[in-house]
């Protein structure tokens, strides 16, 4: 963990992330990346030098028979002194019942990106956390240069004018596996997505591509990572 602390202070200093009087919403999905950015915030309010507040918030999607058990995040979140959100919704029930949609990755991202900052404005937060890594940002970059022909990713720090919210990424610098690898070690109750399409998505076979050339090319993720900031692409 102390690695991933390391790197998140790296970036947060680096992008100019967090400031004093900040109340920053964490957008916990129970994966591994958003416990661990939870994790991180939290342990680095101890010597960071910088003041802010910290609220956890779940999105429950909604999905009949199924819903989702946050109540081990809840524990966690109890241990760490952070206030913890659920926000229902009915998300699940909209994109694949009612809509029926043959590509629902898109609305249903906008959906929860929508939930989760109204839930953020309605806590009193003014930042919003979210779990992309250092592979999250190399996959996406792939992901609009073959579907869209273009350059471009998320960016590590985005004001969003129309919620007047900024989204921040403290883990950007932050490799999957160095993520994997702390979750493990920490034993992090990790909830299993409850998404029907989950492992068959577009990012999915992105991310299937840019593993097989970093076995092929060992090295491939972290030059093509650093070209991105060479060339400041979108903020980095």
């Amino acid at each position: 963990m102390q690695r991933i602390l390391g790197l998140s202070r790296k970036a947060i200093q680096m992008y100019d992330m967090i400031a004093d009087g900040d109340r920053i919403a964490v957008g916990v999905s129970g994966g591994k990346d958003s416990l661990i950015l939870l994790q991180s915030l939290a342990l680095l309010r101890r010597f960071i030098g910088i003041d802010y507040e910290l609220v956890a918030i779940s999105i429950d999607m909604g999905h009949e028979n199924v819903r989702t058990d946050f109540s081990a995040i809840g524990k966690m979140c109890d241990t760490l002194e952070v206030p913890y959100v659920v926000k229902p919704t009915e998300i699940g029930p909209i994109v694949f019942d009612m809509r029926q949609e043959k590509n629902p990755c898109s609305l249903c991202a906008r959906m929860r990106r929508g939930s989760l900052h109204d839930a953020a404005k309605a806590n009193g937060c003014n930042k919003l956390a979210l779990g992309h890594h250092k592979d999250d940002a190399v996959e996406t970059f792939f992901m609009n240069l073959f579907s869209e022909g273009r350059l471009g990713c998320f960016q590590p720090v985005t004001y969003l004018s129309r919620k007047d919210m900024t989204v921040i990424r403290p883990l950007v610098l932050a490799s999957e596996g160095e993520i994997s690898s702390a979750a493990r070690r920490l034993g992090l109750p990790i909830v299993k997505s409850k998404c029907p399409v989950d492992g068959h998505t577009n990012r999915e076979k992105t991310k299937q591509y840019v593993r097989d050339m970093e076995h092929r090319d060992h090295g491939f993720r972290d030059r093509i990572f650093g070209a991105m900031q060479r060339a400041h692409l979108d903020g980095f």
